[in-house]
């Protein structure tokens, strides 16, 4: 059975109040339409068939939750106040429950700007006289025994007094001074009418004692009910006696509504708070510092992700059996990349999001980079860094969560399960938003944003400490995460940081200007026209609250990439050797210079300039690479901005005299060098009893180790051998050759239905329109119309035939029901084209386009009333 907002009555004349809700989106235009399907992407999936189904999808139960979670404090307590007052409340009423008798200024300008929330969002319907919450929103805030009203009210005292008897309810009506009536529905209004009566509840409570007053005092801001004994106290019984505590249960009495508000002073709730908190800026920075600092931040996390990566190149850590990393390897990573462990699980994660790193599928599963990560390496920098922060924005991953436990008591680890908060994008996407609402190059107090969120987004759940409930955390971390990823600098966001959330430049900020900038875009149908009502002012959402469409993320990045780009310092093509075997980096390397210089030269230490340090193991790696020695000296020469030291010449050249003079190849494993005499030196060696060498020929040696085991036993024992194919080849090993099967970024658990774009939602208001149009069209009743029915017209086939034939003729509009071929029924307004071949073409004012229906599937066909013609 449907509500009374949904009920669909014949449409009311023009200029009278709607009298339902779908009657009332029947008033609103097609922006106001567009506005409340951006905001409340749920009630077009899928798309309504006509305003009568849209108004009974955004009365349902999910629905309305999901949007009474998207309201700012003020307008909930706006929704919460109108559940507790009369059905329908007047627009001064409900004036009165939210400024109070005093009618506080700022709650007197703020109120307008909220219930035009709740209209805008079809939560509210009606005009200023009669003021309806949806059905379902009532139940959700009103009060009730078995969920208290977020307002501490309680029952109104005819709803206390439902069960009460006739006798009984007399008694307090002449306990209260009134006179008494002949029925208990006129007792109760009158006793009601005295609770609302200002002077007279001072009059009745000035006589109360003052233990009296006591109790009312604890009771008043809620919660409302209390307990007593079969035989109350002097002063309690006078307040039961009199109908200001009405018995609920046995031992149980409430303070009935009217009464509470009385001593309220109107109020609904004890605070309200009709304006956000203001954010405290913490500093103020130069916005070219804020700039600067961003950017090298951004280059940093390219070299963290580039460095992880490398790491991993040739086989990462080993899944878990369960999923994700486990805590030791995690602690590797942390001190490969010299952070502490929550930052590694960060750039883990956001490696991962990005489509850079996932596990290979093996048997023996390992993590490891994906082909994607080989296209990555060659985009430019400022889109290397585009992508990772896109991937970052839209993550339902979050890293802050990793060493924390789940529902079932384990541990939450990188990489693993149970890391998705699907609040996360919004919330790192409104926290940069607040940033840049700021002063330009100034940074927020996090105490002051978390606030700010808590009154854009009330937390619904307990929270044990400021800030401590999930939102809070996820601001926190986005605050600590755009830092490390460069999107805020100091604290300030970033030039770069305001394209990457869609917001245009900062007006004096000397940036290209491109089409990035798509706040404007989103919040064009934010200014939505509603119905006029006298205090009703249509208001905008925030642009950045609201979600973005692929396309505005993809334009957003390509914008914050081509900001950063000039930003980040410009790769070189030299070094700095030095005669300690050191060479220095003064900044970022070409890739093919640090490429070839991290297999020749292990790094020892980063920062501004990178110092790598030559070793016999790091010369050994790159001749094994297939180098020679004097690829190595051509090398050095044409990339060093100063000779060559002969200490590093010597250095190759002895490790190149010298490596390959051995050979190790598959047997079990063997050793063979044309110089015997060497042989006996290795046989002779202590160091080799392990690997149970035994001469086989005067020129090798075989032994029960395998190669590899065999290849870096002798290395450690000094040699420098070489392994070699089965064909005798040497065996050239190339770094950085695992990766894994194609893989795509983790898709981001989606918080609701995604958000339709422009043309989407010009198409579904198009139908809503068209289909509204066939079923509220006043139509001719036809000879064969079941009577009552309100169902589709049924009409003969003759009858059907030259009803369709006769309005070619004319070209006039008919009203048809129509069954396709799964056997779903629906009407329609048609003009008909022409009618052949047991066809009829027409131009389907539902669909709004022209159309051919067989007619066996036509049920009928009716007339439209010659007003609508």
């Amino acid at each position: 059975m449907r509500t009374e907002e949904q009920r669909d009555p014949d449409p009311a004349p023009a200029g009278n109040p709607p009298r339902s809700l779908a009657e009332a989106l029947r008033t609103r235009d097609d922006t106001s339409l567009s506005t409340l399907l951006r905001i409340r992407p749920d009630l077009i999936t899928p798309v309504p068939t006509d305003l009568t189904q849209l108004a009974t999808r955004a009365g349902t139960r999910a629905s309305v939750v999901r949007a009474l979670e998207r309201l700012d404090r003020f307008a909930l307590q706006t929704a919460e106040a109108l559940a507790v007052a009369s059905d329908p409340a007047t627009y001064d009423e409900l004036m009165g429950l939210m400024a109070g008798d005093d009618r506080d200024p700022a709650v007197t300008a703020a109120f307008p700007r909220a219930l035009a929330t709740l209209r805008e969002q079809a939560l509210v319907w009606g005009t200023d006289d009669r003021l309806r919450l949806v059905r379902t929103a009532r139940e959700l805030l009103a009060p009730a025994p078995q969920h208290p009203s977020p307002t501490g009210l309680g029952p109104t005292v005819a709803e206390a007094t439902a069960g009460m008897s006739p006798g009984r309810i007399q008694e307090i009506v002449a306990a209260c001074g009134l006179p008494t009536t002949h029925d208990s529905v006129s007792a109760v209004a009158s006793l009601a009418a005295l609770f609302t009566d200002r002077e007279r509840m001072r009059v009745l409570l000035d006589t109360a004692p003052a233990e009296s007053l006591e109790v009312l005092s604890r009771l008043v801001w809620g919660p409302p009910y209390g307990q007593v004994t079969a035989d109350p106290a002097r002063h309690l019984r006078w307040l039961i006696d009199r109908a200001l505590l009405l018995p609920t249960a046995p031992g149980t009495v409430v303070l009935p509504r009217e009464v509470a508000l009385h001593l309220r002073a109107g109020r609904a709730h004890r605070e309200t708070d009709p304006v956000a908190p203001a954010l405290e800026p913490a500093r103020t920075h130069r916005p070219q510092m804020v700039d600067t600092t961003a950017a090298g931040q951004a280059y940093t996390a390219l070299a963290t992700v580039e460095e992880l990566l490398k790491d991993w190149h040739e086989g990462g850590p080993s899944v878990l059996r369960a999923g994700g990393l486990s805590v030791r390897d995690l602690k590797r990573t942390a001190v490969a990349l010299d952070v502490v462990e929550p930052v590694a699980a960060f750039w883990v994660e956001l490696a991962y999001a990005a489509g850079l790193l996932a596990s290979d599928g093996e048997a023996d599963e390992r993590y490891a980079a994906t082909p994607g990560y080989d296209e990555w390496l060659e985009l430019p920098a400022g889109e290397r860094w585009a992508r990772l922060a896109s991937a970052w924005l839209a993550a339902t991953r979050t890293a802050g969560l990793v060493g924390g436990r789940d529902s079932k008591d384990r541990t939450l680890s990188a990489l693993g399960p149970g890391l998705d908060r699907s609040a996360a994008p919004e919330v790192r996407h409104r926290v940069l938003a607040l940033l840049a609402g700021l002063p330009e190059g100034s940074s927020a107090v996090p105490d002051s944003v978390i606030a700010r969120l808590h009154w854009e987004r009330p937390p619904r759940g307990p929270r044990t400490a400021a800030g401590d409930d999930l939102r809070g955390r996820l601001a926190r971390w986005t605050l600590s995460e755009a830092e490390l990823l460069g999107v805020t600098g100091r604290g300030a966001l970033s030039a770069q940081g305001r394209a990457l959330v869609g917001l245009p430049p900062a007006p004096d900020h000397d940036t290209a200007s491109g089409s990035g900038s798509v706040g404007a875009g989103r919040g064009a149908g934010a200014g939505a026209k509603l119905p006029v009502h006298r205090h009703h002012r249509p208001v905008a959402e925030p642009a950045a609250l609201l979600p973005r469409t692929p396309a505005e993320q993809a334009a957003a990045a390509a914008q914050a990439a081509r900001i950063l780009g000039p930003l980040l310092p410009e790769p070189l093509d030299h070094v700095l050797l030095q005669a300690d075997l050191t060479a220095v980096a003064p900044g970022p390397l070409e890739r093919p210079l640090a490429d070839t210089l991290g297999v020749l030269a292990d790094v020892e230490s980063k920062g501004g300039a990178t110092v790598y340090r030559f070793t016999p193991g790091s010369v050994r790696r790159a001749l094994d690479a297939g180098r020679s020695a004097s690829d190595l000296h051509a090398f050095l020469a044409a990339h060093s901005r100063t000779p060559v030291p002969q200490p590093l010449a010597y250095l190759i050249d002895d490790v190149a005299r010298r490596h390959g003079h051995l050979r190790i190849g598959a047997a079990s494993a063997y050793v063979r060098c044309d110089d015997d005499a060497l042989l006996n030196e290795i046989l002779a060696d202590k160091r080799s009893q392990g690997l149970r060498l035994r001469r086989l020929a005067p020129t090798v040696l075989a032994a029960q180790a395998d190669p590899a085991a065999l290849l870096e036993g002798l290395r450690s024992m000094g040699f420098a051998p070489a392994a070699e194919s089965a064909e005798g080849d040497v065996l050239i090993t190339r770094a950085h050759a695992h990766r894994t099967p194609p893989r795509s970024a983790p898709a981001p658990v989606p918080d609701g239905p995604p958000v339709p774009d422009t043309t989407l939602l010009d198409a579904a208001i198009r139908a809503i329109r068209a289909g509204d149009l066939a079923s509220t069209t006043p139509r001719k009743a036809a000879q064969a119309d079941l009577p009552g029915t309100g169902e589709l017209p049924r009409t003969s086939s003759a009858e059907t035939l030259a009803t369709m034939q006769a309005a070619v003729m004319t070209g006039e509009a008919v009203w048809i029901g129509y069954v396709n071929a799964e056997g779903a029924a629906s009407q329609r307004v048609i003009a008909p084209i022409r009618v052949e071949g047991g066809f009829v073409t027409a131009y389907d004012h539902t669909a709004d386009e022209v159309r051919t229906y067989p007619l066996h599937r036509v049920t009928g066909v009716a007339e439209l009333a010659d007003d609508q013609r």
